[in-house]
C-alpha cells in the first residue's frame, strides 16, 4: 500500500512522536478492512511508540481510533486516509504523539477553553483538495481538547450514510447530528463558530494596533507578493485576509507558474502564507473588509472597517480581494447550493458516481469539469449560452470524443429544479428556437467564470462596468494612497502569475507614495521613531 520511498518518509516523521498511543482497529470482512489492517499493521512497525490492536466495537467498520493512555481524546478515521488526506492521517499521528501543532498559542488555548462537548463527523472524499483543511482542523482540536469528538468519513466508503443524509457536497460537517457547515472552513472560522465572544475580542485587538505604512486586503498571490516587496523594504506591513491564497486554494493543478514545475492550489497556498510570514507581516486572518474610509487631508491615515467592526488605519492600502465563482442566478441555485448544485468537480464528482450531471459554461473549465465528470458519472450534460464552446481546442476535441456526454449550445439556463431537498433537474431554453427544455439530472456544476469583489467598494475607487478596481500601469486608483493588483482590477489575463507581478508593483508603487508624501504632522514621531528612512 505504502511504497519504499513513502515508508521512508513516513518513519522520519514518525520520529517526532514522543508519547506512546493505540491505534485501534474496528474491521468486518471487506476488502477495505484487509487494505486498513495492512496500513496500520505497517504504521505501527515504523515506529516503536505506535501500537495497533484490531478488536475496535466501533459500529463504522473499517474504521479505526487513536488514542493515548495518558490523555483521554476522541478521534477516529472512518476512511483509509490516503490520496488528500494521507497528510491529515499524518498529522494526526504526530499530534496524538505529542509533537506540537503549527498553530498560534493563542488559538490553541481558544480550543483548550471551549466550553460544551461536540461531538463532530466530516463527510470528505479522498480526491477533494478543500476537505484536508476541515479534516485537519477537526483533529487538531479532538486531539487538544477531549470535550471535543471527531470522526472523519469517507464519503465513498459509507454511502449508505451519504445517501441517508443526502450530502451532495463535502466537506460537510455535521455537529451533535445537525449540520454544521459544508466546504472549506479554516481551524480559525470553526472555532469562532464555537465561540461566540471571539469577534469581539478579535475587534478589540485589531483596533489597538498602531496605523501600517502599508495595509494589504486580500492574501492571494497579489496580495502575497505586495506584502512580500513592502515588508523587505523595512516598511510596517499588514494584512486583513479571509483566507490566505484566496482562490489558488480552489485549484486542483498549478502547472504554469515560472519556476515551480507542479504543485496544487493548497500547497501553493500555504507557500505563499510562510513566505509572507517569514518577512514578519502583521497577518490578521479571517477578516473581511466591508468599508474604505479614504484619507481627509494629504498624506493622512485611510481607514479599512471590517465586518466584526474593528478599524485599521494605513499611510497607504493595497487592495487585492480577488474574485469569486460566478453564479448563475436563476431560480433554484441559492436553495439547492450544496444539495446538488455545486462548483467544484474535483471535490464534489465523486459523491455523483453514476448519476447525470450537467455542467453550466463552455469556456476551458466547463469543458475541463466535463471531462473528468465523464469518466465518473453516468452522464454529463454540459450547457453553454454561446454558440460555440470558447475552450481550448484540444479540449473540445477530447469532449466531444466521449460517449456519454451531451452538449447543448445556444442555451440559457433558466431554472434549476428539484423536489425540496436536493435536484431533480435543469430547465434551459434554446436561444435559436425559443423552446424551453427540461433535462433530469442529479448534479449541477456550476463554470462559469469569475466576479471581482468589489462589492464594499462601490462609491469609494471608481470601477469598470464588470466591477473591476480601475487601475493604471502602476496600480494606482483614483483614490490618493490606494492601490490594487490581482483579479478584482482591471489588468487582463487573470493568471497566478500576472496577479502576483501586479501585486509586487503596487507594492513598489506603494513605497514610492511614501517616499514622497510626509507624514502627517500627528503621527510623524511614531513614524519617525519606527521608520527613520520614511520621516
Amino acid at each position: 500500500m505504502l511504497d519504499d520511498s513513502l515508508k521512508t518518509q513516513l518513519q522520519a516523521y514518525l520520529q517526532r512522536v514522543n508519547r506512546p498511543f493505540e491505534l485501534v482497529a474496528s474491521l468486518d470482512d471487506s476488502a477495505s478492512a484487509r487494505e486498513l489492517e495492512q496500513l496500520l499493521v505497517t504504521i505501527g512497525g515504523l515506529s516503536d511508540q505506535i501500537s495497533v490492536r484490531l478488536d475496535g466495537r466501533d459500529a463504522r467498520k473499517p474504521s479505526f481510533s487513536l488514542r493515548r493512555p495518558d490523555q483521554p481524546q476522541s478521534l477516529t478515521f472512518a476512511a483509509i486516509p490516503l490520496g488528500h488526506e494521507f497528510t491529515s492521517l499524518v498529522l494526526a499521528l504526530l499530534w496524538t504523539g505529542g509533537h506540537a501543532p503549527k498553530v498560534e498559542p493563542e488559538l490553541i488555548e481558544q480550543i483548550r477553553a471551549l466550553d460544551g462537548d461536540y461531538r463532530f463527523e466530516v463527510y470528505m472524499s479522498l480526491s477533494c483538495h478543500n476537505c484536508p483543511d476541515v479534516v485537519q482542523a477537526l483533529s487538531l482540536m479532538s486531539v487538544l481538547n477531549p470535550r471535543v469528538q471527531t470522526v472523519v468519513i469517507d464519503g465513498g466508503l459509507f454511502q449508505h450514510e451519504v445517501k441517508a443524509r443526502d450530502i451532495m457536497a463535502v466537506p460537510s460537517v455535521y455537529l451533535n447530528g445537525e449540520l454544521f457547515g459544508a466546504g472549506r472552513m479554516s481551524l480559525e472560522q470553526i472555532v469562532a463558530k464555537l465561540d461566540t465572544g471571539a469577534a469581539a475580542r478579535d475587534a478589540a485587538k485589531l483596533d489597538a494596533k498602531d496605523a501600517f505604512d502599508v495595509l494589504l486586503v486580500g492574501g492571494g498571490p497579489a496580495g502575497s507578493a505586495a506584502a512580500v516587496y513592502a515588508a523587505r523594504k523595512g516598511i510596517r506591513t499588514g494584512m486583513a485576509v479571509e483566507r490566505m491564497g484566496g482562490q489558488t486554494n480552489d485549484t486542483m493543478a498549478i502547472e504554469n507558474y515560472i519556476s515551480v514545475l507542479e504543485t496544487d492550489g493548497p500547497k501553493f497556498a500555504a507557500a505563499l502564507e510562510a513566505q509572507v510570514r517569514h518577512y514578519g507581516v502583521d497577518v490578521m486572518t479571517q477578516q473581511r473588509a466591508v468599508e474604505l474610509i479614504p484619507a481627509t487631508t494629504p498624506g493622512g491615515l485611510i481607514e479599512v472597517r471590517l465586518e466584526n467592526g474593528a478599524r485599521l488605519q494605513s499611510r497607504s492600502v493595497i487592495l487585492s480581494t480577488g474574485a469569486r465563482w460566478r453564479n448563475v442566478n436563476v431560480p433554484g441555485e441559492q436553495e439547492y447550493k450544496n444539495k446538488g448544485v455545486a462548483y467544484c468537480p474535483h471535490c464534489d464528482g465523486p459523491l455523483f458516481k453514476g448519476k447525470r450531471t450537467a455542467v453550466i459554461g463552455g469556456g476551458n473549465s466547463g469543458v475541463e469539469a466535463a471531462i473528468d465528470l465523464a469518466g465518473i458519472v453516468s452522464h454529463v450534460t454540459l450547457i453553454e449560452y454561446g454558440d460555440q464552446l470558447k475552450a481550448d481546442a484540444v479540449l473540445v476535441a477530447k469532449l466531444k470524443s466521449l460517449p456519454n456526454v451531451t452538449i447543448h449550445t445556444n442555451a440559457q439556463t433558466t431554472e434549476i429544479t428539484g423536489d425540496g431537498s436536493k435536484v431533480n433537474g435543469l430547465k434551459y431554453r434554446d436561444r435559436v428556437s425559443g423552446l424551453e427544455h427540461q433535462v433530469e439530472l442529479e448534479g449541477i456544476f456550476v463554470q462559469i467564470g469569475l466576479v471581482p469583489n468589489t462589492e464594499w467598494l462601490k462609491g469609494t475607487v471608481e470601477l469598470s462596468r464588470f466591477g473591476e478596481i480601475m487601475v493604471d500601469a502602476k496600480g494606482h486608483t483614483n483614490v490618493a494612497g490606494v492601490f490594487a493588483a490581482g483579479d478584482c482590477t482591471t489588468v487582463p489575463y487573470k493568471q497566478i502569475v500576472i496577479a502576483a507581478g501586479e501585486g509586487a508593483k503596487a507594492a513598489l508603487s506603494a513605497f514610492d507614495h511614501l517616499i514622497r508624501t510626509p507624514a502627517p504632522a500627528a503621527d510623524a514621531a511614531a513614524v519617525r521613531a519606527e521608520q527613520p528612512a520614511l520621516a
